[in-house]
């Protein structure tokens, strides 16, 4: 006879049904006062593999609401109106085939939820103040309700099992959620997929003409495409087709009378992870069918098929009826090793199939006998040489309290002067050690990290400007006429009576271009003199300055250098004086590499180019050039880490009001001065990771 878990009157929902709905369930609320409450929970075993549970009430006890899961197993049972007044919420059980027991209360019912090896047969009926859960093979279908000696009595009509609507929303995160309205809270949902659709049965449930009908959702961008809603039979069904090649999950939670089904999208990341938990198999593929087969010879089938070796423990027995088409062998025998509670442990081509339990106390007693020769076991002295890293950190390493590889016989110490390790300890742990500084006893990496810093200048200035003058000047005995003289002359000579004589320069307007070239131009007539000089000049200065401090670090170690000198300033207190102190004005370069895998450096930068500035009140101002970074890089790659670009304008007029504003002739009035100037700052960084035997120039 097949294998089959009888539920009659309990609902039964997936294990996406049944974790959407414990979420809910536990979630915080405010609970409505009851009188009753749920005071103990006892547990029997009975013959046979069996369990009792004994949930006792203050008050005769409510008709429980029963649900159950297959995949992780679980079976939820609800007290309606029932507080909870457990002393442990959370009981290990630890017979047949129940593991735990968790309680918990939300609004107005309490909440059991046993956890399962896997499913099993159960029954459920109230007696008085006490509900009676009872666990396991051969127990008599499922049923909730009163017993015959209860006291209390019982409705005996119920809500009729009823679908009053059905209908479709979108979620925030593109799930698509059919919500389903029920009458009765009660009614069975069984939840599952068949030929690529997710079906919901909702058992015994009778549906309105108005709500047979087909659901187009496409549009809502779900992993809905499809909801078919209809009969079948005495029962209602809900057909959803999911979108073509549209990877989902299916969760059903029933909260009150409103039963939800999601479809929830998945991501590619989701899929690949749900890909490397899954078990993977690659036997022969073989097909079993069975009505009743001892256990034992089934295993010999699979070992035949296999063509490997099989030690079976005497513990295993019984039938099992099963009937697999087209499985690989190693997916088949896991499915029959969970379905009795066995597990297999593989030495070599040898497999050895027994109990969980006993291959669990085999292991348990392998390992204190392990401990227990390592106990007894002979010290011995040994002594480790350590090259490249320190002893003294490798003893750390090897002492740790989270990671020792010493026994607690076992010590160790270290020789400082000649960075060796001197063990004492058993064979088997020195091996270890052994082992353990080998690997992390080895060259460390270096790096040449060269940093480049680029100053660049670029500098123009022009001015323009003029001094004109008019004065009167008695002439009546210069001999020669008029004097022309070119040059900034202070004033122009002339010739009186044979004597030379000084007509000083007299300039109304003076606004010359300083330090610059000129020509001046002087005209004697009968009384007056006109002087007049026009100077300009031009300026273009370009400039380049590279710096470029280079060193060389081991892999994760801090190195700096700098270059330049400490400047000198003044300063004064009330208590000590006056004295001097001293900053730098250095090119630095302060670096921490550290080598991943891939052969990148990744580089903790300050690159730093100081100078003195300006004199302010006879003590140097430092003008600093500074960039503090994180880069990752490929080495031998040069990457600019920054840079700062500068530029100013500037435009200076100096005139006569009015006058200098002449078209044409204002020039004659005015001083103009033109300047322009660029700074940019790059920095690069080049880090290289040196190999064994690489020289650098």
């Amino acid at each position: 006879m097949v294998y089959k878990t009888i539920i009659q009157k309990a609902q039964t929902f997936s294990s996406r049904v049944f974790l959407g709905l414990s979420c809910l369930f536990f979630a915080t609320a405010a609970s409505a006062e009851a009188s009753r409450s749920l005071q103990s929970v006892d547990f029997t075993s009975l013959e046979g593999d069996r369990v009792l549970l004994t949930l006792t009430l203050s008050e005769p006890a409510p008709e429980p609401v029963v649900f159950t899961i297959d995949k992780p197993a679980r079976l939820s049972l609800d007290l309606p109106d029932t507080r909870l007044e457990l002393a442990d919420r959370f009981r290990k059980i630890g017979v047949g085939k129940a593991v735990s027991l968790a309680a918990a209360e939300a609004k107005d019912r309490t909440r059991l939820v046993v956890e399962l090896t896997e499913l099993t047969q159960y029954s459920v009926r109230v007696d008085g103040n006490r509900v009676l859960l009872q666990l396991g093979s051969g127990v008599s279908a499922a049923t909730v309700g009163p017993s015959v000696a209860s006291n209390v009595s019982v409705a005996a009509s119920k809500p009729e099992p009823k679908i009053s609507n059905v209908d479709f929303r979108r979620g925030e995160k593109g799930e698509g959620r059919i919500v389903v309205t029920l009458v009765d809270v009660r009614t069975p949902v069984d939840v599952h997929e068949e030929s690529g659709k997710v079906i919901a049965k909702f058992k015994g449930a009778t549906l309105p003409d108005s709500l047979i009908r087909r659901l187009d959702v496409l549009d809502f961008a779900t992993p809905v495409k499809y909801v078919d809603v209809r009969r079948d039979g005495v029962s209602s069904t809900i057909a959803i087709t999911p979108v073509d090649k549209m990877a989902f999950e299916q969760v059903a939670y029933q909260t009150g009378n409103i039963f939800t089904l999601e479809l929830q999208p998945l991501t590619q990341e989701k899929i690949e992870e749900r890909k490397k938990l899954q078990p993977q198999y690659t036997g022969e593929r073989i097909s079993l069918s069975f009505q009743s087969v001892e256990i034992r010879s089934l295993l010999q089938i699979i070992a035949d098929v296999a063509g490997t070796n099989m030690v079976v423990s005497d513990s295993v027995n019984g039938d099992i009826a099963m009937r697999l088409q087209n499985v690989p062998w190693d997916q088949a025998l896991d499915i029959i090793l969970k379905s009795k509670g066995l597990g297999m442990r593989r030495q070599g081509n040898v497999m050895m199939v027994a109990p969980v339990g006993e291959i669990a106390s085999r292991e348990k007693a392998e390992l204190e006998a392990q401990n227990q020769a390592v106990q007894l076991a002979p010290l011995r002295s040994e002594i480790i040489q350590v090259n490249y890293a320190k002893a003294s950190d490798l003893k750390s390493l090897i002492t740790s309290d989270k990671s020792s590889l010493m026994s607690d016989r076992g010590r160790v110490s270290v020789d400082d002067r000649t960075n060796t390790l001197i063990v004492l300890e058993t064979r088997d742990n020195i091996t270890e050690i052994r082992n353990l500084v080998a690997r992390l006893d080895i060259p460390v990496r270096q790096v040449l990290i060269e940093s480049r810093i680029v100053i660049a200048n670029d500098d123009y200035s022009k001015e323009v400007g003029a001094r004109f003058g008019v004065q009167a000047v008695d002439v009546s005995n210069i001999t020669g006429g008029s004097v022309v003289t070119s040059g900034n002359s202070a004033g122009v000579t002339h010739i009186v009576n044979g004597d030379p004589i000084l007509v000083p320069s007299d300039f109304n307007v003076n606004l010359p271009a300083a330090g610059g070239a000129g020509i001046a131009l002087a005209i004697l007539g009968a009384n007056y003199g006109i002087d007049l000089e026009l100077s300009a000049m031009q300026t273009e200065g370009r400039g380049e300055v590279i710096s470029t401090p280079r060193v060389i670090t081991a892999n994760g170690k801090k190195a700096i250098i700098e270059q330049g000198q400490e400047v000198p300033f003044q300063s004064s207190s009330a208590n000590n004086g006056t004295n001097v102190q001293f900053k730098k004005a250095v090119l630095s370069l302060d670096v921490t590499p550290q080598i991943t895998p891939d052969n990148r450096v990744l580089m903790d930068l300050e690159v730093k180019n100081d100078s003195i500035g300006q004199i302010i009140q006879g003590n140097p101002a430092i003008d600093t050039k500074r960039i503090t970074t994180q880069v990752l890089i490929k080495t031998g790659e040069t990457v600019v880490l920054g840079g700062v670009y500068q530029q100013t304008n500037s435009k200076n007029t100096s005139k006569v009001p009015l006058l200098g504003d002449i078209p044409l002739l204002g020039v004659l009035f005015r001083n103009d001065l033109n300047k322009a100037s660029k700074r940019e700052l790059l920095i690069f960084v080049t880090p290289k990771i040196l190999q064994d035997g690489l020289k650098v120039n």
